[in-house]
Protein backbone atom coordinates (compact mmCIF):
# COMPACT_ATOMS: atom_id res chain seq x y z
CA UNK A 1 0.00 0.00 0.00
CA UNK A 2 1.07 3.55 -0.63
CA UNK A 3 1.56 5.65 2.49
CA UNK A 4 2.82 9.20 2.93
CA UNK A 5 5.44 9.29 5.67
CA UNK A 6 5.20 12.18 8.12
CA UNK A 7 8.19 11.34 10.31
CA UNK A 8 10.74 8.52 10.43
CA UNK A 9 12.88 7.52 13.40
CA UNK A 10 16.15 6.84 11.59
CA UNK A 11 18.16 6.20 14.76
CA UNK A 12 15.86 3.39 15.92
CA UNK A 13 17.50 0.66 13.83
CA UNK A 14 20.94 1.76 15.02
CA UNK A 15 20.07 2.09 18.72
CA UNK A 16 17.70 -0.90 19.07
CA UNK A 17 17.28 -4.45 17.89
CA UNK A 18 13.78 -4.59 16.37
CA UNK A 19 11.89 -7.71 17.48
CA UNK A 20 8.32 -7.09 16.25
CA UNK A 21 6.39 -4.29 14.50
CA UNK A 22 2.80 -3.17 15.11
CA UNK A 23 0.51 -0.43 13.83
CA UNK A 24 -1.51 1.84 16.11
CA UNK A 25 -3.83 4.80 15.71
CA UNK A 26 -3.43 8.05 17.63
CA UNK A 27 -5.78 10.44 19.38
CA UNK A 28 -4.84 13.88 18.02
CA UNK A 29 -6.23 17.40 18.11
CA UNK A 30 -7.10 19.28 14.90
CA UNK A 31 -4.11 21.61 15.17
CA UNK A 32 -1.82 18.59 15.56
CA UNK A 33 -3.18 16.98 12.38
CA UNK A 34 -2.69 20.22 10.42
CA UNK A 35 0.84 20.58 11.75
CA UNK A 36 1.55 16.93 10.83
CA UNK A 37 0.33 17.58 7.27
CA UNK A 38 3.05 20.21 7.02
CA UNK A 39 5.60 17.66 8.28
CA UNK A 40 6.40 19.38 11.59
CA UNK A 41 6.80 16.16 13.60
CA UNK A 42 9.82 14.70 15.39
CA UNK A 43 9.67 11.20 16.92
CA UNK A 44 13.41 10.68 17.42
CA UNK A 45 13.32 10.61 21.25
CA UNK A 46 9.78 9.28 21.64
CA UNK A 47 8.74 6.12 23.46
CA UNK A 48 5.54 4.40 24.60
CA UNK A 49 4.45 4.08 28.25
CA UNK A 50 2.15 1.12 29.03
CA UNK A 51 1.80 1.42 32.82
CA UNK A 52 -1.71 2.77 33.35
CA UNK A 53 -3.52 0.11 31.30
CA UNK A 54 -3.32 2.17 28.13
CA UNK A 55 -0.61 3.05 25.63
CA UNK A 56 0.63 6.66 25.79
CA UNK A 57 3.18 8.18 23.42
CA UNK A 58 5.67 10.40 25.24
CA UNK A 59 8.30 12.88 23.96
CA UNK A 60 6.86 13.04 20.44
CA UNK A 61 7.19 16.64 19.28
CA UNK A 62 4.43 17.98 17.02
CA UNK A 63 5.06 21.69 16.44
CA UNK A 64 2.30 24.21 17.07
CA UNK A 65 0.20 25.17 14.08
CA UNK A 66 0.64 28.92 13.40
CA UNK A 67 -2.96 29.54 12.23
CA UNK A 68 -4.63 27.82 15.21
CA UNK A 69 -4.65 30.91 17.40
CA UNK A 70 -5.57 30.25 21.02
CA UNK A 71 -6.83 26.71 20.23
CA UNK A 72 -3.26 25.49 19.75
CA UNK A 73 -1.82 22.38 21.39
CA UNK A 74 1.16 21.70 23.63
CA UNK A 75 4.03 20.39 21.39
CA UNK A 76 5.23 17.65 23.79
CA UNK A 77 1.90 16.59 25.30
CA UNK A 78 1.06 12.95 26.06
CA UNK A 79 -0.86 11.30 23.20
CA UNK A 80 -3.04 8.23 23.63
CA UNK A 81 -2.44 5.34 21.23
CA UNK A 82 -5.28 3.15 20.01
CA UNK A 83 -4.57 -0.56 20.43
CA UNK A 84 -6.82 -3.60 20.87
CA UNK A 85 -7.23 -4.84 24.43
CA UNK A 86 -5.50 -8.12 23.54
CA UNK A 87 -2.57 -6.31 21.89
CA UNK A 88 -2.28 -4.02 24.89
CA UNK A 89 -2.14 -6.94 27.35
CA UNK A 90 0.38 -8.75 25.14
CA UNK A 91 2.76 -5.79 24.96
CA UNK A 92 2.39 -4.90 28.64
CA UNK A 93 3.51 -8.45 29.41
CA UNK A 94 6.42 -8.25 26.93
CA UNK A 95 7.69 -4.85 28.09
CA UNK A 96 7.87 -5.96 31.72
CA UNK A 97 10.78 -8.14 30.62
CA UNK A 98 13.97 -6.23 31.31
CA UNK A 99 15.43 -4.43 28.31
CA UNK A 100 12.32 -4.43 26.10
CA UNK A 101 10.46 -1.25 25.15
CA UNK A 102 8.01 0.06 22.58
CA UNK A 103 9.41 2.77 20.32
CA UNK A 104 7.91 4.54 17.30
CA UNK A 105 9.55 3.79 13.95
CA UNK A 106 7.50 6.06 11.70
CA UNK A 107 4.34 8.14 11.56
CA UNK A 108 2.35 8.19 8.34
CA UNK A 109 -0.97 8.95 6.62
CA UNK A 110 -3.10 6.07 5.31
CA UNK A 111 -5.01 6.26 2.04
CA UNK A 112 -8.09 7.33 4.01
CA UNK A 113 -6.15 10.24 5.51
CA UNK A 114 -5.81 8.76 9.00
CA UNK A 115 -2.60 9.21 10.95
CA UNK A 116 -1.06 5.93 12.07
CA UNK A 117 2.14 5.20 13.92
CA UNK A 118 4.31 2.13 13.41
CA UNK A 119 5.65 0.89 16.74
CA UNK A 120 8.38 -1.66 17.37
CA UNK A 121 8.99 -3.95 20.28
CA UNK A 122 12.70 -3.40 20.66
CA UNK A 123 15.66 -4.26 22.82
CA UNK A 124 18.48 -1.77 23.30
CA UNK A 125 21.82 -2.58 21.66
CA UNK A 126 25.13 -2.38 23.46
CA UNK A 127 27.94 -0.24 22.05
CA UNK A 128 29.89 -3.28 20.89
CA UNK A 129 26.82 -4.55 18.98
CA UNK A 130 26.54 -1.23 17.15
CA UNK A 131 30.24 -1.31 16.25
CA UNK A 132 29.92 -4.89 14.98
CA UNK A 133 27.02 -3.92 12.68
CA UNK A 134 29.02 -1.00 11.28
CA UNK A 135 32.05 -3.25 10.73
CA UNK A 136 29.96 -5.85 8.87
CA UNK A 137 28.37 -3.15 6.69
CA UNK A 138 31.83 -1.78 5.78
CA UNK A 139 33.08 -5.28 4.92
CA UNK A 140 30.09 -5.93 2.64
CA UNK A 141 30.61 -2.58 0.91
CA UNK A 142 34.35 -3.30 0.40
CA UNK A 143 33.60 -6.78 -0.95
CA UNK A 144 31.03 -5.42 -3.40
CA UNK A 145 33.52 -2.78 -4.54
CA UNK A 146 36.23 -5.44 -5.09
CA UNK A 147 33.85 -7.66 -7.07
CA UNK A 148 32.82 -4.70 -9.21
CA UNK A 149 36.49 -3.83 -9.94
CA UNK A 150 37.34 -7.49 -10.60
CA UNK A 151 34.81 -7.80 -13.42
Amino acid sequence: MEYKNIAINRKAHHEYEIIEKIEAGMVLLGSEVKSAREGNVNIKDAYVDLRSGEAILLNAHISTYPNAGENNHEPLRKRKLLLNRQELKKYIKKTTIRGFTLIPLRMYFTKKGLIKIELALAKGKHTYDKKQVLKERDQKRDMARELKNYK
